[in-house]
């Protein structure tokens, strides 16, 4: 089944003996003009050398388990529906996918777990202990029997082993962590060359209103837990942005949608 309709065309290939489903971008006057209104705003700091965030401060790891500790108790309530349409987009993502073994990082209270195919076999991760208690009783109450495990873990430092998933999945993570590089290049790490990794997430607005009240909120990031002025630039370098498949998530596209091969090292 093809990811996202009408992109990507499914080619069946064999490497190191394991079969598996590669998706070739189609090149269709559509996609282009999709990805050209994406990025069309975002600044290159030329070369492979992205433009550096605006007004981006780094959350620490007790600043995110401070925060979150805070919102364990409210976040299905608060965040569930705003954060509703990203989050089925991405297990939507995923549930198209080959491979079985999915790891999600930042599972927080478990709000995606009720959807992933049985088939799919999810581990999940995450900085706050609090979030994780909310996952594990969601678990139990909704007899979810393909969820492997849910850790305490830093997604920028897993204790995974190379090339232990299929794909990995990061929802509303990559403005959280203090290093997004590092976060790509962990989850490179423990992806399978020719697997997937996905983030959903709000990136900042290139301008206008929007980017302005996104930058001001900026400055309540500690408090938040996470970045309003969160710069694509700042996750992923030009070359990847380049080959990614980028997909704005309705209705008002404030969350986008990465989907990206790890290429083999």
């Amino acid at each position: 089944m093809p990811l996202h309709k009408g992109a990507f065309v499914v080619r069946a290939l064999c490497r190191r003996g394991r079969p598996f489903v590669a998706l070739e971008e189609m090149s269709t006057s559509r996609q282009r003009e999709d990805m050209s209104d994406v990025l069309q705003n975002y600044p290159s700091g030329g070369g492979d050398n992205p433009a550096p965030p605006p007004s981006r401060s780094a959350l620490d790891a007790e600043a995110v388990k401070a925060a979150y500790r805070r919102w364990a108790n409210v976040y299905d309530v608060v965040f569930g529906g705003i954060s509703r349409f990203g989050r089925l987009r991405a297990v939507e993502a995923v549930n198209g996918l080959p491979g079985t073994d999915v790891l999600e990082v930042g599972v927080g209270t478990g709000l995606a777990l009720p959807h992933y195919r049985p088939e799919k076999q999810i581990t999940g991760i995450d900085l706050s202990a609090d979030m994780l208690a909310k996952a594990r009783e969601r678990v139990q109450r909704d007899k979810l029997t393909n969820v492997n495990g849910l850790l305490e873990m830093d997604a920028e430092d897993t204790k995974f082993e190379v090339a232990s998933f299929d794909i990995a999945v990061a929802m509303f993570v990559a403005s959280v962590v203090p290093h997004p590089r590092q976060l790509l290049r962990e989850l490179k790490r423990v992806v399978r060359p020719g697997g997937y990794i996905l983030f959903v997430n709000h990136f900042l607005a290139p301008g206008g209103v929007r980017g302005a009240v996104e930058h001001a909120l900026g400055r309540a990031s500690h408090s938040l837990g996470w970045h309003p002025d969160f710069a694509m630039q700042s996750l992923l370098p030009d070359e990847d942005i380049r080959r990614a498949y980028i997909q704005p998530v309705p209705p008002l596209g404030l969350f986008t949608l990465v989907t990206l091969e790890n290429l083999p090292v």
